[in-house]
C-alpha cells in the first residue's frame, strides 16, 4: 500500500521510485510503456532539473495496480 499526503498534487520520478522501492530506471521504463507521467518542462521553476517526470495522484493509483502485475 502506498500512502501519500492528499494535499500533494505532483510527485517526481524519484519520489515514485522511493514509494514503490524500485529503481529510477524501472519507474521511467514503466511510465514510458504505459504512457504515465508527464515531462516537466517548467521544472526549473519548481526547483527540479529539466527532463524529470511528474506523476499525478491518478498516475500513482494506476501504478499501484499495475506494478505487481508487471513484476511477474
Amino acid at each position: 500500500m502506498v500512502r501519500v499526503r492528499a494535499s500533494q498534487q505532483f510527485f517526481t520520478d524519484e519520489e515514485v521510485a522511493r514509494l514503490f522501492q524500485v529503481g529510477l530506471d524501472e519507474v521511467r521504463r514503466v511510465a514510458q510503456l504505459k504512457h504515465l507521467g508527464m515531462l516537466s518542462r517548467a521544472a526549473e521553476a519548481a526547483g527540479a532539473s529539466a527532463g524529470r517526470l511528474l506523476f499525478t495522484l491518478s498516475d500513482l493509483m494506476v501504478l499501484s495496480v499495475l506494478w505487481p502485475r508487471l513484476q511477474h
